[in-house]
């Protein structure tokens, strides 16, 4: 290869011809994914490391989004200062930049409030990533564990593992509950109800066996009654569980042994029914004899 067609293979390269800018345009993107790459590397090195996990878990997958992010506004903007044509249409944008602004910022309004959002919640840390929290969603009550924080939502895992996303300006405005926050430990609240005519100590006395019995309790509280209500005396078993998930299944298995325990000691679990009193019976009319037919016919 001469001087020359070296020469003109620069001048191909030259960023204000297509051929340069598409080349360079590659150069950057490859780059970009380089220096994104180890950047994202060398946090998650610095957190493996940290094996007394004095760094918060959410912060640092945060931040690395964050900071991915700008690794590739600043290439961008490098990108388009090296190429004529996009920096004269840079140059001229920025004559109009108080219109673009105001379009720009009304139209990634609810954006740019859930990255601030994210940023808060990272700042004062309501909670944290393997955190169970409840929070009220379009379904309802939902109760998951934080699996991720990204720039603009949150995601949540459900105990039968449904993903719940939230955008982090609404979780950041709504009032929730942290179950793990200080200590995991949860008490699980049993509601069961017996007749008037049972025996409340000896319910009680068996609702308290069932529960000391049970390997997955860590302390019984009490069973205390909380109710008479119209037709059934309404009693509470309380038992300290090591976490919400272990509490919720101690939960139902304790209110399947109750009733099979009441079942055989002759307990009565009321139930509502109704009794229908009829005053009086419809007069019914008097049932028609069949025509006889003409003999003659």
């Amino acid at each position: 290869m001469n001087w020359q067609s070296l020469q003109s293979w620069l001048v191909k390269l030259h960023p204000d011809t297509w051929s340069g800018a598409f080349a360079l345009a590659i150069l950057f993107w490859v780059g970009g994914l380089l220096l994104s790459w180890t950047l994202h590397r060398a946090i998650w090195l610095v957190i493996e490391r940290d094996r007394d996990q004095r760094i918060d878990r959410m912060a640092a997958r945060f931040l690395s989004k964050v900071a991915s992010v700008f690794v590739w506004l600043i290439i961008m903007m490098l990108y388009a200062h090296m190429i004529p044509a996009l920096d004269r249409l840079s140059t001229a944008l920025l004559a109009s930049v108080s219109v673009a602004s105001i379009v720009i910022g009304l139209a990634a309004q609810s954006t740019l409030a859930n990255f601030v959002s994210g940023l808060s919640l990272i700042f004062y840390r309501p909670f944290r990533l393997g955190d169970r929290i409840q929070i009220n969603a379009p379904t309802g009550l939902e109760t998951g564990v934080v699996e991720d924080v990204s720039l603009g939502y949150t995601i949540l895992q459900t105990f039968d593992n449904r993903r719940v996303i939230i955008s982090n300006s609404v979780i950041s405005n709504t009032v929730m509950v942290n179950l793990t926050a200080v200590h995991p430990r949860v008490m699980a609240i049993v509601p069961f109800s017996i007749g008037y005519d049972a025996d409340i100590d000896k319910a009680r006395t068996l609702a308290l066996e069932l529960a000391e019995a049970h390997p997955q309790v860590e302390e019984v509280a009490g069973c205390p009654v909380v109710l008479l209500g119209p037709s059934s005396v309404d009693l509470t078993l309380r038992v300290w569980c090591p976490d919400p998930v272990i509490g919720a299944g101690v939960k139902y298995d304790l209110t399947e042994a109750i009733k099979k325990r009441f079942d055989t000691e002759d307990i009565e679990i009321p139930f509502a029914y109704q009794n229908v009193v009829v005053k009086s019976l419809p007069t019914s009319a008097p049932a028609r004899k069949p025509e006889q037919k003409d003999k003659d016919c």
